[in-house]
């Protein structure tokens, strides 16, 4: 074993996550003897499922687990998002973060850390350790960088670079060749497992978190269509996927072995299920409830929305597969200023109450709020809330027309699930779509019927299941339980002998701490 990761005093935790990795998956798979490393992990480990955030904000996931914190306190959920003092959605800024990640917090009180790709995650000014950031992760937040700034270039320079070679935003409503996806994932397994050994051999340290985010683009585009589960398919429609878990099984095994006696904790904050949702029907929605209202004819005289109104009228005059072929070819950055003119353009802000933001799963609502919108028209207070009923109460009347069973699961208002300093960063109204079955088609008494076929080219997509899988020598073994994923950062910091951190919504897990260190009360 490396001295590097033995002379350490205290006990050490290394965190994997699995960026969308299904739990139900991985105990159908450790059943059938496919998973052994992860099999071995649980019969001698502790197992809890997670209540995560993702049942409401499906992307506030990582966030959530970086800081221990509901997205009302640390405010980061998706690339783009509203924030007071502009009128549409804004690209999410570094500086976003309103509270901090547990790495931060355990640097702050001397423990050598790596925060290795956590998604949704940007660099801390005060932060002493080593981090790398938009590396190996499905969707960049930001821009890739490291602190110190040289150890990304030493990574590519030592194992190349990642070989995914594809992006969320730049891959657009593309779709790739799932074999060779397939071989591209167990390939960035690989490469990941390498360099993070790497960062572990290299220095010591106490903690380390690092995210494999190769399930993240497997669930979304190797999941066989329209299915629930591997109960509903022969086992062949699964392989693609099981591929890439066993190649994250041995990845873990490898690390586990090289860890030594530190504490490993393997945690996903959402798994997969069918792609059946109805977000891009929601504007149209608005539209017809009289919420979002259009500009008159002829877009006025400001030239900003003369312009938006002109792209609208080129847009509406091609057919859907013209405007998908143009999309997925343009650069990233003129496609978000394009839809940003599209948003302002369809929008008479004098008169509209409400309106949608950009998403790629649940329906993100906004109220037009007098003193947050630049252009707010609703005032705070009882009207900010009767309109929140009110709209929450048309959108939970309306039905799938295929099935006629509800289209929504759930609105969720957002002040009353997420409260804190950083909710004004958050849709004001989230709507959960019932995905029993695809949506294509809506009616409601007042809006009639609204059919439009998804544009969304993916299989699967999110669900709110997450879990947890701890071993160690601190760690009691067969147990299973549940717990909560803002659980988790405290839970960490106190298996590394830190308490009393100010400012988390979640608790330590008494399953996992029960035998830690005698905890320190100083606070963050």
């Amino acid at each position: 074993m490396n001295t590097a990761r033995t002379q350490t005093d205290g006990r050490r935790v290394l965190v994997i996550g699995l960026d969308m990795g299904d739990g139900r998956l991985i105990r159908t798979w450790m059943k059938q003897g496919a998973l052994p490393n992860l099999a071995a992990m649980t019969e001698t480990g502790t197992w809890l499922d997670l209540e995560s955030t993702a049942e409401i904000l499906h992307t506030s996931t990582w966030p959530s687990f970086a800081t221990g914190c509901l997205p009302g306190r640390h405010g980061v959920y998706y690339p783009f998002q509203p924030a007071p003092g502009f009128q549409t959605a804004q690209p999410i800024r570094s500086d976003q973060y309103a509270r901090p990640t547990l790495w931060s917090i355990a640097s702050d009180h001397g423990k050598r850390c790596i925060a290795y790709d956590v998604p949704e995650t940007f660099p801390e000014t005060d932060y002493r350790g080593r981090a790398v950031f938009e590396w190996g992760v499905w969707a960049w937040y930001g821009e890739r960088a490291s602190q110190p700034a040289t150890l990304i270039e030493q990574i590519e320079q030592r194992f190349g670079p990642y070989p995914l070679k594809m992006e969320a935003k730049q891959l657009g409503l593309k779709f790739p060749e799932p074999r060779s996806l397939e071989k591209r994932l167990i390939a960035s397994v690989e490469h990941k497992r390498q360099s993070l050994q790497w960062l572990l051999d290299a220095e010591p340290w106490d903690l380390a978190v690092a995210v494999f985010g190769e399930t993240h683009p497997a669930g979304h585009y190797l999941w066989p269509k329209n299915s629930f589960g591997p109960e509903d398919r022969e086992a062949s429609a699964f392989a693609p996927m099981l591929n890439v878990y066993v190649a994250i099984d041995n990845a873990i095994g490898e690390l586990r072995r090289s860890a030594g006696d530190a504490e490993l904790i393997i945690v996903s904050g959402d798994g997969v299920r069918p792609n059946h949702c109805g977000w891009h029907l929601l504007p149209d929605i608005l539209d017809r409830l009289g919420y979002t209202v259009a500009p008159a004819a002829g877009g006025g005289s400001d030239p900003a929305a003369r312009s938006g109104s002109l792209l609208s009228r080129i847009k509406a005059s091609l057919p859907p597969s013209a405007r998908r072929w143009i999309a997925d070819r343009l650069p990233m950055s003129l496609r978000d200023k394009i839809g940003a003119s599209l948003q302002a353009a369809r929008t008479d802000w004098s008169r509209s109450r409400a309106f949608t933001l950009p998403t790629d799963l649940e329906g993100y609502v906004r109220i037009n709020l007098k003193g947050r919108e630049p252009q707010g028209i609703v005032e705070p207070g009882e009207p900010y809330r009767a309109l929140c009923q009110e709209i929450k109460a048309d959108l939970e009347k309306l039905k799938n027309t295929t099935t006629g069973e509800a289209a929504v699961k759930k609105v969720w208002v957002r002040n009353e699930v997420f409260p804190g300093e950083a909710q004004e960063y958050l849709p004001d109204l989230i709507v959960v779509w019932n995905d029993s079955a695809p949506i294509e088609s809506i009616s409601g008494p007042s809006i009639g019927t609204i059919a439009q076929p998804s544009p969304d080219p993916r299989t699967g997509t999110h669900s709110p299941l997450g879990f947890l899988l701890a071993h160690g020598p601190g760690v009691a073994a067969g147990r299973h339980g549940s717990a909560r994923l803002i659980d988790v950062a405290p839970t960490v910091l106190r298996l590394l002998g830190i308490d009393g951190a100010s400012g988390a919504d979640g608790v330590a897990t008494p399953a996992l701490v029960a035998e830690s260190p005698t905890a320190s009360t100083s606070s963050h």
